[in-house]
C-alpha cells in the first residue's frame, strides 16, 4: 500500500438548487432546508437497507504498530494528507508518544 503518492484533488460542481449554483452558505442553506422539508413526509423504503447488508464482508489486514510508523516517516513533512491540513510533520511528532501512535494504530485498524 503506498501511502506517500501526491493525492489529486477531485473536480467538483457547486451544489445547484433551481438551476442556480449554491455558492454562498445562505443559498446552500436554503436549498437544504427546502430538500429536506420536501422530502420529511414521503415514505421511505427501509428494504433498500437490505442491499447494504447483503454484501459480502471483507476481510482487512490490520497494520503493526512498525508498519504504520515506517509509513508515516515516509511522508514528506511539507505535504498535508487532506483537506484538514493537518501536516504530516504534525503527526510525525504525534506518533512519538506511545499512547498516540496506539491511538493512530486503532483508527487505521477500523478503518476499512
Amino acid at each position: 500500500m503506498n501511502w506517500v503518492k501526491k493525492y489529486k484533488l477531485l473536480a467538483i460542481e457547486a451544489i445547484q438548487y433551481k438551476g442556480q449554483p449554491c455558492i454562498e452558505l445562505d443559498d446552500l442553506l436554503r436549498a437544504l432546508h427546502n430538500s429536506f422539508n420536501s422530502a420529511q413526509s414521503r415514505e421511505v423504503d427501509i428494504l433498500a437497507l437490505d442491499e447494504i447488508l447483503s454484501k459480502p464482508i471483507k476481510d482487512w489486514n490490520l497494520f503493526s504498530k512498525q508498519e504504520l510508523i515506517d509509513a508515516i516517516e515516509k511522508c514528506n513533512n511539507s505535504s498535508a494528507p487532506g483537506p484538514n491540513k493537518l501536516a504530516w510533520s504534525h503527526i510525525k511528532s504525534i506518533i512519538k508518544n506511545e499512547e498516540c501512535i496506539f491511538k493512530l494504530l486503532d483508527i487505521a485498524n477500523v478503518c476499512a
